[in-house]
């Protein structure tokens, strides 16, 4: 007996997108990291041995893609994530190492949490990604980025992301996507759900926002875990995010899984290894990562074996 064979009449039919190949992802989780025909040949997954190797080797990423930009006097358009969150001190630090002056930096925040009409939380609420950003990346840089060219995710600010970004790039700027895969396999809060909502693929792949969206259970569940303390009812249940017509125009992408909890436990490892092997899918958001060029840190113990423990 397993798991695909008691979903059938249990609580659990109809909860995972109509999309999900629920035996190919299980395949998945059986792989561990080797490469895959549909990756981008400038794609390579990073091993961490610890959560304070990842979180200064990805912060050194971003940190160098805008000490990079910097150097060729060039613009930089950058998507942050607020998840994981312990690269930025990392980041701040070698900026601050190198002296660099990040008046060429335009940041896009991916997502916000956010009612039914796109009302995100104060900017002074602890809660707010903005907030969040402020705290543990801007703040602590010596030579900031300019609070006009920080861009947040509300309701009035999101449409404009699109035409932002565009001008940015008619003027030679690189969009470097930093980013986490959800439970669900989300990239920013863009649900596998949302699929059912497009014809095709091309519809699907143009797709640049989403106002007040609804999260999946599980999205709510993990956020629960991760950012709340375990407390479900502080969570909200939509959030305003950007879509793949964003995130799929990246010249560089830094990715990052740390969803390990310690003996033993995790929430990442199937997302990670489904991300990496299922291929390219609209109904799994993440498995389009691989196809674009960049780097994705995670922890070791997310590649694997995936098995069964009592801890």
């Amino acid at each position: 007996m397993d798991f695909l064979s008691t979903v059938k009449g249990s609580l659990l039919e109809g909860f995972y997108p109509a999309g999900w190949d629920l035996a190919k992802i299980d395949a998945c989780c059986d792989k561990g990291v080797v490469r895959e025909d549909f990756w981008n040949e400038k794609f390579n997954p990073v091993e961490c041995e610890s959560i304070y190797d990842f979180d200064t080797l990805m912060g050194h990423e971003i940190a160098m893609q805008i000490k990079l930009a910097a150097e060729r006097g060039e613009k930089l358009a950058i998507i942050l994530p607020v998840g994981p969150m312990g690269m930025y001190k990392w980041a701040s630090y070698f900026l601050n190492e190198w002296d660099i002056d990040c008046s060429h930096v335009y940041t896009f925040n991916m997502d916000e949490w956010a009612d039914a009409e796109g009302n995100t939380l104060s900017n002074d609420n602890p809660a707010s990604f903005e907030y969040s950003m402020k705290q543990a990346f801007f703040g602590k840089i010596n030579k900031t980025i300019p609070e006009s060219q920080r861009n947040f995710a509300t309701k009035e600010n999101l449409p404009t992301y699109p035409e932002k970004i565009a001008a940015l790039k008619a003027e030679s700027a690189k969009l470097v996507l930093v980013f986490g895969i959800g439970r669900m396999c989300h990239i920013a809060f863009w649900e596998p759900q949302f699929a059912e909502d497009y014809a095709t693929v091309e519809e699907w792949k143009k797709a640049p926002y989403r106002i007040g969206a609804k999260l999946h259970p599980l999205t709510i569940e993990q956020n629960a875990l991760t950012s709340f303390k375990s407390r479900t009812t502080l969570v909200p249940c939509r959030a305003n995010t950007i879509g793949p017509g964003l995130f799929l125009q990246a010249d560089y992408i830094i990715g990052g899984c740390d969803g390990t909890l310690g003996r033993g436990m995790q929430w990442q490892g199937m997302s990670f290894l489904t991300t990496l092997h299922y291929g390219p899918d609209m109904n799994i958001t993440s498995t389009f990562m691989p196809t674009l060029p960049g780097k994705l840190f995670y922890l070791k113990d997310l590649a694997g074996p995936l098995v069964a423990e009592c801890n």
